[in-house]
């Protein structure tokens, strides 16, 4: 073996493998019989992984013991890796958001039926019940909620389109833009001019949106702006980059919303 790996680098090379292979956290962690929590934790690398769980994750993921812990490992499998997917055109698994414009109409005013009464729930607030509404049904499902992607900006996450979006629907009469003096501040509001057609958004989804609506309605645009600052998929994520819904998998508590409590390591 060429050099001592840190766990943290460990950690790295296997999330890359993984992500290579198209698995998901899940499948990788059925495969070698440790639970997703634990996997989530190596990659993260602040879990150290023993021989045994090592020789596991190598036939999984086709590597050599010896050439996993040699210094250009990772250069040389990311360029076989390419030539692979080169000659069998092989689709990842990782799911990639699409967005499904219907579907995001229609959260935002189910949202707003519940919300635009509140006076704390201006843009800032709007933005982060939608963005913890997509997060956590896609941490939980695996599966995207309205297929939003979110940019990193200063005040928190903020879904791409929107503009466009809202700008439809206050020509369509679906919403009312107003603009209200909020403290020393003016603040930009959405009244819901229409209702949203719950046909269109499942029982599981409306779940996650009503825990969303109750953990933070009443929240300031300060308060909730602060807590998305801290959640691992911004952290993650550099300054206006789009962030990926896969670094939900990676959250811990308070802000992760699996029940863990029942995913029991088989070793």
């Amino acid at each position: 073996m060429d050099i001592k790996l840190l766990q943290k680098q460990i950690g790295q090379r296997i999330a890359k493998l993984r992500k290579m292979k198209g698995l998901s956290q899940e499948d990788l962690a059925k495969s070698v019989k440790i639970s997703r929590p634990s996997l989530a934790q190596i990659e993260l690398g602040n879990r150290s992984v023993n021989i045994l769980e090592l020789q596991k994750l190598s036939q999984v993921l086709g590597f050599s013991l010896d050439d996993f812990m040699s210094k250009d490992f990772m250069s040389n499998q990311e360029v076989e890796g390419k030539e692979e997917k080169k000659k069998k055109n092989v689709k990842e698994r990782i799911s990639v958001p699409i967005l499904q414009v219907s579907k995001f109409k229609n959260v935002l005013l189910y949202i707003l039926e519940r919300c635009a009464g509140k006076p704390n729930v201006g843009e800032t607030v709007l933005y982060k019940l939608l963005y913890f509404s997509d997060f956590n049904y896609y941490e939980l499902y695996e599966e995207h909620l309205t297929g939003a992607k979110y940019r990193k900006l200063p005040f928190g996450p903020v879904p791409q389109k929107l503009d466009v979006i809202i700008n439809q629907m206050v020509e369509g009469g679906e919403i009312e833009r107003v603009k209200v003096p909020y403290f020393d501040k003016v603040q930009t509001r959405y009244i819901p001019l229409v209702s949203a057609d719950l046909k269109i958004i499942n029982g599981a989804e409306k779940e996650i949106i009503d825990k969303v609506i109750e953990q933070f309605s009443d929240w300031s645009a300060v308060a909730i702006s602060n807590y998305s600052h801290k959640d691992m998929p911004w952290l993650a994520t550099k300054e206006g980059e789009e962030i990926d819904y896969e670094l939900a998998f990676y959250r811990e508590v308070p802000f992760s919303v699996r029940n863990y409590v029942d995913e029991i390591e088989e070793q």
